[in-house]
């Protein structure tokens, strides 16, 4: 099966959870609800799980950030954040350039 840019991006969309960081221990967080996250994670840190994993470049583009998926990966819950097939796949491609894209809202 071929896994294209497409696919991925719209695994991206799938993804669940908030993730928010936190200032004590230097570290993401990973939770399925905002009430969750503590006094030591601020509000405006706290972002959905699909849009973490982007980060903005010039032009209006954003690049889909291995670095960011790893975090995601590294809470040990891919069911609960959805984490599919296309985004192992991303993952396990490091010969590849990440993903870049111009994202329009839905």
């Amino acid at each position: 099966m071929t896994i294209k840019s497409a696919d991925i991006c719209a695994a991206v969309d799938q993804l669940n959870g908030l993730v928010g960081f936190n200032h004590k221990t230097q570290q993401y967080l990973v939770r399925f609800s905002e009430d969750s996250f503590g006094l030591d994670v601020s509000e405006a840190s706290i972002t959905p799980a699909c849009e973490f994993v982007w980060c903005a470049l010039d032009g209006g583009l954003m690049t889909l950030k291995r670095e960011r998926l790893q975090i995601l990966l590294d809470q040990h819950v891919p069911d609960r954040l959805r984490i599919s097939e296309p985004l192992l796949a991303y993952m396990r491609r490091q010969d590849l350039p990440e993903i870049v894209a111009q994202r329009c809202q839905r």
